[in-house]
């Protein structure tokens, strides 16, 4: 009869493995949990996902554009103040090129996030502007390149790319990038999506003393709510907007005093002739005009009125729906505080996969996976020509295999190369493990009793368990740090590590203590 209490260890391993088994098919989980981590392609027999050179897809990896001042001396109340005098002093910036982020009650950070300005040129500018830095590097702060990683992932969201994923990667030498990965598009759709800074403004556009002038009367952060891109009944599209009660009085003083909102309304002919046009408002996204329009006689009445302030939506016109869906992810998304950069020495890179090619990495890693096994299982039957000893030794190690496909399923972590090689990894030291455990046991010849086969597997067991920590350690820096590929290997080799010394190695010990003492 077999004893529960001596085997609990046997039991626990069918336990978690049955439940990895039920995490992989459930149905219940075939939607999948939308994980932060999920670049996915869903398996459609297994709730496993797939990472993009599983999937297929687009990955874009590039540093951010941007010099950095540190402990420049300013109180955060004069933090705009920064920002204007610094901008004046740099040629061809403005004030949205430069970021001043208090960092103590009296010094800070000064960012300066536009190309081709050198560490030199900025220092200049900020002593030029009265104030004093003690270093400049190249690069931008931990808050901008969070920001960025914010902002990106909003405006993957709002373009509907299910499963992208944006995150910052540090490598060996300190550099910092940004990864971008979006599975099932193509390259240049991403990096135009992703790119763009995204600053959108509207000006309007109006003659003044025998020439044109441009006015902004309205930025991003006046916008309450941006609706989504609708088609217009007579072509074209449009987005549905609101401005903050804050801003509306404001903007609906300019309509009138740049003429936008005069009897009648005016009609604009920018596009044809810029300099030959009635007023006109012009839609501004990174500082490129993009689309113009005029004031329709409703909408100029009710402004004239000052009634438009009460109920402050209108309509920003575009040529067609992909027009009028960028400009509301631009909108929505917010501007990036800095762009990518994809011009320096160590600028950024483009990648695509196709999902013939991710198909054919599914099917290269799992004929790796079964010629690892087998390589492992002939090596096994070989060295110890003893199916009791070799066979269950096998099947131990393919259990951690199926329990860490179960916690990936069950958590939506996207499988990749690197999460695959993680796998192949914890086979290896897996059976080595319990080579250990078995050649300990059974080197001294037969096992008399319990007590010398407990003895004999407690003195493999510290050599395992010290071998153990030796590769969480070891491996701890490339989990927590954010080093790409590396960090996915490093996570399930953990993960398998100690499955391992908790789960499955304990488990073969009374495995193999039933085989050679009889003892059940």
């Amino acid at each position: 009869m077999i004893d529960f209490r001596e085997n609990w260890r046997i039991i626990l391993l069918m336990i978690v493995v049955i439940a990895s088994l039920f995490t992989l098919v459930s149905p219940t989980l075939a939607s999948g949990s939308d994980s932060s981590n999920a670049v996915v392609q869903q398996s459609s027999q297994t709730n496993l996902q797939y990472g993009l050179e599983l999937a297929g897809g687009t990955r874009v990896r590039a540093p951010l554009v941007g010099v950095t001042a540190e402990e420049v001396e300013f109180e955060p109340a004069n933090a705009r103040e920064v920002e204007q005098r610094v901008a004046t002093a740099i040629e061809g910036a403005g004030p949205a090129d430069v970021i001043a982020r208090p960092v103590t009650e009296t010094t800070g950070t000064v960012e300066v996030t536009i190309e081709g300005v050198s560490t030199t040129e900025v220092q200049s500018a900020v002593e030029s502007a009265g104030y004093s830095t003690e270093t400049v590097r190249t690069g931008v702060t931990e808050t901008t390149r969070q920001e960025v990683v914010r902002i990106l992932e909003n405006k993957i969201n709002e373009a509907g790319l299910s499963g992208g994923t944006v995150q910052e990667v540090t490598t060996a030498g300190g550099g910092h990038f940004i990864l971008i990965e979006v599975p099932n598009e193509d390259a240049a759709s991403v990096r135009s999506l992703v790119s763009e800074r995204g600053t959108v403004v509207v000006q309007a556009h109006y003659p003044q003393d025998n020439t044109y002038t441009q006015q902004t009367v309205l930025q991003q952060d006046n916008f309450q709510s941006i609706g989504s891109a609708q088609e217009g009944q007579s072509g074209g599209a449009y987005v549905p907007v609101t401005v903050r009660e804050s801003a509306a009085g404001e903007f609906q003083q300019a309509t009138v005093d740049t003429s936008l909102a005069r009897p009648g309304g005016t009609r604009c002919t920018y596009s044809r002739d810029q300099n030959s046009t009635e007023p006109c408002l012009l839609l501004v996204v990174n500082g490129d005009v993009t689309n113009s329009f005029g004031m329709a006689p409703r909408l100029a009445d009710s402004l004239r009125s000052g009634s438009w302030a009460q109920d402050p939506v209108f309509q920003l016109q575009t040529a067609n729906v992909s027009e009028a869906q960028d400009v509301a992810i631009n909108l929505r998304a917010g501007a990036l505080p800095a762009k990518l950069d994809f011009t320096g020495n160590d600028g950024g890179t483009t990648s695509f996969i196709s999902p013939s090619q991710g198909e054919n990495f599914r099917s290269d890693s799992l004929l790796a996976g079964l010629v690892a096994v087998f390589a492992v299982s002939g090596v096994i039957f070989v060295r110890y020509r003893d199916a009791r000893v070799a066979l269950p030794m096998i099947v131990t190690a393919l259990s951690e295999v199926l329990i860490l496909l179960g916690f990936a399923a069950g958590i939506g972590y996207p499988l990749d190369l690197s999460v695959i090689a993680g796998f192949i990894t914890v086979i290896g030291t897996g059976v080595d493990d319990l080579v250990i455990i078995a050649d300990e046991v059974l080197a001294e010849g037969g096992v008399s009793s319990r007590r010398v086969f407990q003895s004999r597997f407690r003195r493999a067991f510290w050599v395992i368990g010290a071998a153990a920590a030796t590769t969480i350690i070891a491996m701890s820096p490339l989990a927590i740090l954010s080093l790409g590929d590396l960090q996915g290997f490093a996570i399930f080799t953990i993960l398998g590590v100690l499955v391992g010394v908790l789960i499955t190695r304990p488990a073969y010990g009374d495995i193999l203590r039933a085989l050679t003492t009889g003892d059940v």
